[in-house]
């Protein structure tokens, strides 16, 4: 593989000294960009995009060419891991993913098994392709949902409100719930370690349905599985270390709980406070995020003070780690000037608190 030109955001994950803080956003190849969505329509469906190596490594590199990102983040979707398994993923128009066989019986349950790679095979060749097409200009994130939020869908059948079947299943039958993670943890830890096989340089978990869980039960049903996903992820690979983000969205409130999990990275979303998750980990993790995504409809002076703020919150970084990123995904609806002004604040901004 081409030499890596920019490895800011690598170095700034393991805590080593960089000159700015480096910046990527969740969702950043997505439906703001016309250019995806003229792609999107050629592709003829969001499963066409995404099991199309050359589409995926298309979109993945079109916000990299508008705006002056520290990294690229593989296109896909978390759910690639269960429809390998059989549930039967399915994209409709204006209600978003759903599963045809969802987990509703404890005979699907008992059969469910890690599913074979080779079902994924477009996902690691789409991994490769970026590599080579990025030519080392900037790193490659890979990524997978979490164990449990695999879960929440696999047992949904779709998005929910109140997560009523899976905390269901957990109050009533545990053993159940218990056997459907432990099946996503070893999915996920072989599907992300294929990711590093084929060239991401980073990877990242999303935990996005980690906050609906009770204190206690998120470390029970939630954190335990990914750090059984962590335990075993290949670290090294390519003469350097392979970062780990882990990202529960509404889990602020147990970040040392997350920090002490394994990860080299916390991403944070907007409520969290950030010096405050920086004091509470004490520079064992670098931190990840947090601008809340609807600051880019402020306005181009809304935006810079926000930037500012959070760079601010963060402090002087020290022997820390602080990666630049949305507080979630970005809106379908944000405007791209709005993420040229983002890109250049925080570049600018940043290099004040990276002295030297």
């Amino acid at each position: 593989m081409p030499e890596l030109k920019n490895d800011t955001f690598l170095r700034a994950l393991l805590r080593q000294p960089v000159p700015y803080t480096p910046l990527w956003m969740m969702r950043q190849a997505g439906r703001y960009l016309p250019e995806y969505n003229q792609t999107r329509a050629q592709a003829g469906s969001f499963m066409g995009l995404a099991q199309n190596p050359e589409y995926a490594c298309e979109v993945t590199l079109q916000p990299l060419r508008r705006f002056d990102l520290d990294a690229a983040i593989l296109f896909s979707d978390i759910l690639t891991v269960p429809d390998a398994m059989g549930l039967g993923l399915q994209f409709v128009a204006g209600e978003g993913p759903r599963f045809e066989r969802p987990l509703r019986d404890e005979a699907a349950i008992q059969a469910l098994q890690v599913p074979d790679l080779d079902r994924l095979r477009y996902v690691f060749d789409a991994v490769a392709l970026i590599r080579r097409e990025l030519a080392g200009a900037v790193p490659l994130i890979g990524f997978s949902g979490s164990p449990w939020t695999l879960a929440c869908y696999m047992v949904e059948g779709a998005g929910s409100s109140d997560y009523r079947e899976i905390k269901t299943l957990l109050y009533r039958r545990p053993d159940l719930l218990h056997r459907i993670l432990s099946v996503n943890a070893q999915a996920v830890q072989a599907y992300l370690n294929a990711q590093i096989q084929a060239g991401a340089q980073a990877v990242m978990v999303f935990d996005s349905w980690g906050g609906v869980l009770a204190d206690g039960l998120f470390q029970q049903f939630s954190l335990a599985y990914t750090r059984q996903v962590l335990d075993g992820l290949v670290r090294e690979r390519e003469g350097r270390r392979v970062p780990v983000i882990v990202f529960t969205k509404g889990g602020g409130q147990w970040i040392e709980d997350i920090a002490a999990a394994g990860c080299d990275a916390v991403g944070l979303d907007w409520t969290a406070n950030l010096a405050a998750a920086r004091r509470r980990v004490g520079d064992r993790v670098a931190l990840q995020g947090n601008l809340d995504p609807m600051t880019l409809f402020g306005g181009d002076a809304a935006i810079r003070a926000e930037v500012r703020r959070v760079l601010a919150d963060f402090g002087p970084v020290g022997a820390g780690g602080h990666v630049f990123n949305l507080g979630h995904g970005i809106s379908q609806h944000t405007p791209p000037e709005a993420v040229s002004v983002l890109v250049e604040e925080v570049h600018a901004a940043s290099r004040a608190y990276h002295p030297g």
